[in-house]
Parts: structure tokens; C-alpha cells; sequence
């Protein structure tokens, strides 16, 4: 395929639709030019391109992934296709878990903490440093997580109080915040990037 082709190919991106603020994921890959296909079943996950898991409540998220033979199935999408987890997404993406330990679909090598920065009400948002271009990235936090050790293959691009807050690793980013909730379209951008690179 030539890199015109390459570029031209209209990417169709899932975004995880059992809980969370699915739809403004999927409202804003649609402004960035992204198919958006809202999966609630394991065979909807046929023909993607990448993945977006949402925020929400990580232990919930298992209770409906147990069903169908879905965790199974995710867990192996996530092992070869681009995903993005945010908050609760960014838990189930993890290697290990702590605060408490769940189960996890273990596809990138973070270590997270859930709720490590208080309650729903102690949410805040924030303006931080990052090495995306375009100067400070907002970010908005709710109960978020926190990325407590990450693994030699995984890049941190922003921080948080010298925790990792967005990171990559190869076809999986994750982020203990919501860009979903920001005007700021550049973390998706730079998801949209990585799935046609690795088409």
C-alpha cells in the first residue's frame, strides 16, 4: 500500500460501550475523521481497527466482560490490535493491580493504583507538561488511578507529581485521565497515529 493509500484510509475505531462516557470518545474520534463502531458484544470487536476502553468503574467493567466469552476475547484484541484505555480503561489494560488486586486483562506492563488520588469529589483538572506537541495538555481527573511502576518497553509522555499519567507501549496508550471530557483533541489524535501506523 502506498503511504497515500496508507493515509487515506478511513480508520474504524470500537469504543468499549457497556459504561463510561463512551459517546463523547466516539463524538470525538468521529471529529478527527475516525469510523466509530459503540461495541457491546465480542463479535464486534471483528474488523476494528483499535479499541478505546473508557472510564467508568474497572470492577464493573469485569462483571459485563464476563459474559459471552467477552474478557477472552478483548484480552486477545488487546494483544495485537491499538488500544487506548483511560481511567478505569488504563486499570484494565494493566499488568498488575493494586488498592484493591482485580483481575485485569494484563496487555501492558503498568503496575496501577486505583483510586490513588481520593473520591469523586476531590476530582480536579489540571495543566501539564507533556511530550505531545502543542504546549500543556489539559487533563481531567476523576478518581483516578495512579501508574505506580511502569516496564522497560513503556514510554511516559506526561506526568503527574512525578507519576506517570499517559504512556505507550508499542500499539497500547493509556492515560489515568479523561481527554474525552477536554476541548484538546490531541491524545486521540495521537491514538488515531498510532493505529495507521500500525496498519
Amino acid at each position: 500500500m502506498s503511504d497515500d493509500a496508507h493515509l487515506s484510509h478511513t480508520p474504524r475505531i470500537g469504543v468499549l460501550a457497556l459504561q463510561g462516557a463512551f459517546e463523547a470518545h466516539a463524538s470525538r474520534l468521529r471529529s478527527l475523521g475516525a469510523e466509530t463502531v459503540l461495541v457491546r458484544t465480542p463479535e464486534q470487536l471483528a474488523g476494528l481497527d483499535g479499541l478505546i476502553i473508557p472510564g467508568g468503574e474497572s470492577t464493573t467493567f469485569l462483571k459485563h466482560l464476563e459474559r459471552g466469552g467477552f474478557f477472552d476475547a478483548l484480552k486477545t484484541f488487546a494483544r495485537d490490535t491499538p488500544t487506548f484505555g483511560t481511567c478505569a480503561g488504563a486499570i484494565l489494560l494493566a499488568t498488575g493491580v493494586r488498592n484493591p488486586e482485580q483481575r485485569s486483562l494484563a496487555a501492558m506492563d503498568i503496575t496501577v493504583e486505583r483510586n490513588a488520588y481520593g473520591r469523586q469529589n476531590e476530582s480536579h483538572i489540571l495543566e501539564t507538561e507533556t511530550s505531545i506537541p502543542g504546549g500543556p495538555l489539559e487533563m481531567v481527573y476523576i478518581r483516578a488511578p495512579r501508574i505506580a511502576e511502569t516496564g522497560p518497553e513503556v514510554t511516559t509522555l506526561a506526568e503527574r507529581n512525578g507519576s506517570p499519567t499517559l504512556v505507550r507501549q508499542g500499539h497500547l496508550l493509556a492515560a489515568t485521565f479523561h481527554p474525552e471530557l477536554s476541548e484538546d483533541p490531541r491524545v486521540h489524535q495521537l491514538f488515531l497515529d498510532i493505529v495507521r501506523s500500525t496498519k
